[in-house]
């Protein structure tokens, strides 16, 4: 009789667990202390992916979702380039949101980190691997109606959904030289991503970091990955297929042959 009771009362309080634990974070809209709003992202977004002059970003020119979460990792700020959201890839919109975690997470006011700078790191042998399993998304993200997806009503809004991508597309924020949250963009190669973050980025006035892996363009995306797979500086990221790497060196957003502080 005993043992029964006792594992009624194991089953009560794991039952009791999981229901605590699926309602730890509630919808509360949008985030508070948000270094921009929705429509400021989404304008400088749908500038950054296809701008009128100048380059292209060097990949497959697609449209994108970007995200933004503030200084305590709650997403503040979800928008997508397209129409509708039917013109991005919908698997990028959470990789959107982990990237700017991402390198929220992974950056001080005196050191940003973008995603890309994480790739070397994070690869067997590295310094950070591992990484990538350290701060698991949790399943917000996948949740509410897909048309409210990128909009004022994003069912993600308000939530520290986590995640942790080490491949290029996402920056952390700086007002003056304090950071204020995470930029993540995807939707297009991982090269490309990261120019149309910087790009926006910039169009926002939020990259203003003082230090970064290069001592001269501060959390760009280093390409220095030679054919042996090993990064020069511990920072590299691989190019990719596409002209990418051309039109980041033209930007300021890249550097190739990985030049240290």
């Amino acid at each position: 009789m005993r043992t029964k009771t006792a594992a009624l009362a194991i089953a009560a309080l794991c039952l009791g667990t999981g229901t605590a634990h699926a309602q730890a974070q509630p919808p509360t809209g949008a985030a508070s202390n948000c270094p921009v709003t929705r429509e400021q992202l989404a304008t400088a977004l749908k500038g950054a992916v296809k701008p009128a002059s100048g380059p292209s970003n060097g990949g497959l020119d697609n449209n994108e979702w970007a995200a933004i979460v503030n200084r305590d990792g709650n997403v503040c700020a979800v928008a997508f380039s397209g129409a509708t959201w039917k013109d991005q890839w919908l698997g990028s919109r959470p990789i959107a949101v982990e990237k700017a975690n991402t390198a929220m997470s992974f950056s001080l006011d005196s050191m940003a980190l973008s995603t890309a700078n994480l790739y070397a790191g994070a690869q067997p042998e590295g310094f950070l691997f591992g990484i990538g399993r350290t701060n698991p998304p949790n399943d917000s993200i996948y949740e509410g109606e897909v048309d409210k997806f990128g909009t004022d009503a994003d069912p993600v809004l308000g939530r520290r959904v986590g995640g942790v991508v080490t491949f290029g597309g996402g920056l952390a924020l700086y007002n003056n030289a304090s950071l204020v949250g995470g930029l993540g963009v995807s939707g297009d190669t991982s090269c490309a991503d990261h120019n149309v973050a910087w790009r926006v980025r910039h169009a926002l006035n939020l990259d203003h970091a003082q230090k970064g892996p290069d001592k001269d363009k501060k959390d760009a995306i280093i390409y220095d990955i030679g054919i042996t797979g090993t990064s020069k500086s511990g920072y590299g990221h691989p190019r990719c297929a596409g002209k990418e790497a051309d039109i980041g060196n033209e930007l300021g957003a890249a550097v190739s042959g990985g030049l240290l502080r």
